[in-house]
């Protein structure tokens, strides 16, 4: 199976990115973000919670997300794999993600890391917050996101790096480029694992 994970700041491209990469490799496609929306939407229980913690820029919390990806990945038993698109986000949700994946003997072959200077970032998010009228996309929440990033996401890069499972990819090129270089790293990391 393969199963990877991409990440990066608010408006790096993961989205984007996941599409190509689903599209390529009929892999089944998670983005807690879309989930959570969708529920938000909703307004079930998950979804009125998450959104009070969105709303302040705050990260929803791990059990919640936990519980919702083992109910994902259970509903879908075969699958080719799965790309977590925006999940982990701190390292106590990667640990977690490994041990999900671990008691259905798989694991994470990549995690894709999306690297973009934060004066793009801001740009990205304002024009989409202006074209899609997201609520999360406004000046002052758009600076709390990216300081939570910072804080709580980076330190992934180590903990995937010692698993020898972290790529950084320059997310600021063309769109297609982007994806070359991400297409290069999966079909190398496909053979070896053949």
């Amino acid at each position: 199976m393969l199963n990877i994970a991409i990440f990066g700041a608010p408006g790096c491209g993961k989205g984007t990115q996941s599409e190509l990469i689903v599209e390529k490799y009929q892999l089944h496609h998670i983005s807690t973000g879309d989930v959570l929306r969708a529920e938000m939407e909703k307004q079930t229980k998950l979804g009125k919670l998450a959104e009070g913690y969105i709303q302040k820029g705050h990260l929803v919390p791990d059990d919640l997300i936990i519980k919702m990806l083992a109910d994902i990945l259970e509903s879908n038993p075969n699958e080719k794999g799965f790309i977590f698109d925006g999940f982990p986000r701190t390292i106590t949700q990667g640990e977690a993600l490994d041990h999900l994946l671990r008691d259905k003997n798989e694991s994470i072959i990549a995690v894709l890391n999306l690297d973009v200077e934060e004066e793009i970032l801001t740009e990205r998010l304002s024009k989409r917050g202006e074209e899609q009228g997201r609520c999360d996309d406004n000046p002052e929440i758009i600076r709390k996101r990216l300081e939570t990033y910072k804080v709580q996401t980076e330190p992934l890069i180590a903990y995937y790096k010692k698993q020898g499972k972290h790529f950084t990819v320059k997310g600021n090129k063309p769109v297609n480029d982007v994806f070359e270089n991400i297409r290069e790293i999966l079909d190398r990391l496909i053979y070896q694992n053949k």
